[in-house]
C-alpha cells in the first residue's frame, strides 16, 4: 500500500466494508461504557470493538441503539471468550451475545484466544455466518501456524485476525502471511498499553514534531500505511478527536523506516506460545 492510499475503510475478503480505525472499550469501567462509546460516535467512530471477557457487551449495544448514527452505519465487534469453545457452546454464546447487546446481528465476531476446541467454535461462526447473524468472521491473537491451520481446515476463510501490534513489536511477518490468504490485520494494543516509554520514544517523538502531530497520532498513522486496521482506547473524547485525525499527512519511507528500527520483534506482554500465557488467561473464565 502506497502512503497516498490509506481510506477510511477496508473491504474484508467477503466483500463488507470495515472502518480501518476502531474505538476499543477493554478496561473501561462497565458504568462509563455507554457513555465513552456515545462520546466515541459524536467524535466520528464507526467502529466499535467489544468482547464477552469486557464485561461490557449490554452497555456497548445500549450505546449502539442509543446513538443517532443509523446502524448500517456502525460496525460492531464482539468476541467470544475460550471456556465458551466448542460447537455447542460457540452457538450458544453467539445467540446470548445478540441477546445481550439487543442487536439483529453483529457485523464481526471474533474468537478471542487461540485455545480449546476453537474448530468447533469456528464451525458455530460459520454456521452463523451464514444464517445472517454475523456479518464477517474471524479470530484474534492467531498467529500464522495456527491461522494457516484453521484456514486450511475450514470452509469459510477468516475475514480478520486481531493481534498485538505496536513499534515495539511490528509484526511484518504475520501481516505479510494474512495479506497472502486475504486475511485482515486488526491490531491491539497500539500503543504498547504505554509501556517502555513508547509515548516518549525519541523517534516518534521526532517524527510527531514534524507533521506537528503527537506519538499517539503516528504510531496509528504508521500502522493505516500498512494497510492495519487499528483499535485505539481513550476514554477522552478530546483525545478520541485527536485519535481520528489521521488522515490529512502521509508518513514518508524514511519515516517508516525510522519506525522499523524501534521494533524489537517480541512482545511487551506474554507470549501466546508461553505455557504460563494459558495458566494466566485460564484464570478469566467467564459465562457465555
Amino acid at each position: 500500500m502506497k502512503t497516498n492510499e490509506v481510506k477510511e475503510y477496508v473491504v474484508l475478503n467477503n466483500g463488507v466494508k470495515m472502518p480501518i480505525l476502531a474505538f476499543g472499550t477493554d478496561l473501561i469501567p462497565n458504568e462509563d461504557t455507554k457513555q465513552a462509546v456515545l462520546d466515541a460516535f459524536a467524535a466520528g467512530y464507526r467502529h466499535i470493538d467489544t468482547a464477552r471477557l469486557y464485561g461490557n457487551e449490554n452497555e456497548v449495544g445500549e450505546a449502539v441503539n442509543a446513538t443517532s448514527v443509523p446502524r448500517d452505519e456502525v460496525f460492531v465487534t464482539t468476541k467470544i471468550w475460550f471456556n465458551n469453545y466448542g460447537y455447542e457452546k460457540a452457538k450458544a454464546a453467539i445467540d446470548d451475545a445478540l441477546k445481550r447487546m439487543n442487536l439483529d446481528y453483529l457485523d464481526l465476531m471474533l474468537l478471542h484466544q487461540p485455545y480449546n476446541d476453537y474448530y468447533g467454535a469456528y464451525r458455530a461462526l460459520e454456521e452463523a455466518y451464514k444464517a445472517g447473524k454475523l456479518r464477517a468472521i474471524g479470530v484474534s491473537n492467531f498467529y500464522p501456524d495456527r491461522l494457516n491451520d484453521l484456514i486450511a481446515f475450514n470452509e469459510i476463510k477468516p475475514q480478520v485476525d486481531q493481534i498485538e501490534i505496536h513499534p515495539y513489536f511490528q509484526q511484518e511477518f504475520a501481516r505479510a502471511n494474512m495479506e497472502s490468504h486475504g486475511v485482515q490485520t486488526e491490531s491491539w494494543a497500539t500503543f504498547a498499553r504505554g509501556k517502555d516509554g513508547i509515548f516518549t520514544n525519541p523517534i516518534l517523538e521526532e517524527i510527531g514534531k514534524k507533521y506537528n502531530k503527537s506519538t499517539a497520532q503516528i504510531m496509528i498513522r504508521w500502522q493505516l500505511q500498512r494497510g492495519i486496521v487499528c483499535l485505539a482506547k481513550s476514554s477522552s473524547p478530546k483525545r478520541m478527536a485527536q485519535n481520528l485525525d489521521v488522515f490529512d499527512f502521509n508518513l514518508t519511507e524514511e519515516d517508516m523506516a525510522a519506525i522499523k528500527t524501534i521494533d524489537r520483534d517480541t512482545t511487551v506482554f506474554m507470549s501466546h506460545y508461553d505455557p504460563r500465557m494459558l495458566e494466566e488467561l485460564l484464570t478469566r473464565a467467564v459465562e457465555a
